[in-house]
């Protein structure tokens, strides 16, 4: 029977972005109240969590850089860059929900669970070592990654990022390192104008970072093709111990941030695809994290089917 744990905490939504600021605290409310009001709030199995500590934060990001981060917070809200918010609570929701993660790949990886969804914000794919940008604050996912090498039997962890931004940050942490396989599939050219094709690593990780970037308008089509044809090919090579999932929801048609034509039956797909491999390759260990995905309505339905897929 498979156990999926949900991570969430109500502390997230005191992260705020101010007015009008698309990563917004009514992404989760949404979010959560889609979940609670559907048969999935009594299958998920939630999960209780602490903050992350400094020295897992530290498994990517340098100690002057956190202390930039932590400062900054202690100013209020104010612009990080040009569209990176935070508040006096920012900080500790950050490492909120890094901590969230890591209790996800704690469990996942000793099978007390099959896999997991981390509900958190703020979101992290873009946040690179030493620069917060694209509303993210630490580089969530690569933490999660960092984590289970350092502190499980993991070795190889693949990272699928189906956000329509590219995760230049995921990229930038694991640039050099054959341990990591990094894959993208995203809208190009947008925002912030990495991942193109010829960025496949440097040195000893040449070759282990996969970027495909699709023209607007890409569709459920396009996307399964992609699968079909690139990553699953290149995940079932690579072996990997553990699969994590950089799950934004942006790439949905109706989404005000980009020009897919992305469903909900599209990113049902995609799950259905990350669980074989998960299934095939990894004794099912899969965690996937919550990126982007800003309108409010098809965000909060897309990510009731994703469960509900992670679920079955």
């Amino acid at each position: 029977m498979t156990k999926t744990g949900f991570v969430y905490h109500p502390d997230f939504l005191k992260h705020n972005t101010g007015v009008g600021h698309p990563e917004c605290p009514e992404r989760l409310i949404h979010v959560i109240k889609k979940i609670r009001d559907s048969e999935l709030g009594d299958l998920l199995i939630n999960l209780d969590f602490e903050p992350a500590t400094r020295d897992i934060i530290k498994l990517v990001h340098p100690e002057n850089y956190i202390d930039k981060v932590q400062h900054s917070c202690k100013e209020g809200l104010h612009y990080l860059d040009s569209d990176t918010v935070v508040c006096l609570e920012s900080y500790k929701i950050a490492l909120l929900a890094v901590g969230g993660i890591i209790e996800a790949c704690k469990n996942v990886s000793s099978g007390k669970l099959t896999n997991a969804f981390c509900a958190v914000r703020p979101p992290g794919h873009h946040a690179e070592p030493l620069r917060s940008m694209g509303f993210c604050l630490f580089s969530n996912i690569a933490i999660a990654a960092r984590w289970l090498q350092k502190n499980t039997d993991v070795e190889r962890v693949c990272i699928i990022d189906w956000d329509v931004h590219h995760g230049n940050g995921s990229q930038a942490a694991f640039r050099e390192d054959p341990s990591v396989l990094y894959i993208s599939v995203h809208q190009h050219p947008l925002y912030p104008g990495t991942g193109l094709g010829g960025e496949i690593g440097e040195g000893e990780g040449e070759g282990f970072t996969l970027n495909i970037p699709l023209p607007a308008g890409s569709n459920d089509m396009d996307y399964q093709r992609v699968f079909d044809e690139y990553i699953v090919p290149a995940v079932r090579k690579f072996k990997p111990d553990f699969l994590l999932v950089s799950a934004g929801f942006d790439a949905h048609a109706s989404d005000p941030l980009a020009s897919m034509n992305v469903t909900e039956s599209g990113f049902k797909m995609m799950t259905e695809y990350v669980k074989v491999l998960a299934s095939d390759l990894c004794d099912n260990r899969l965690v996937s994290v919550l990126e982007g995905g800003y309108n409010l309505e098809v965000l909060s339905s897309s990510v009731h089917d994703h469960i509900q897929s992670l679920i079955k």
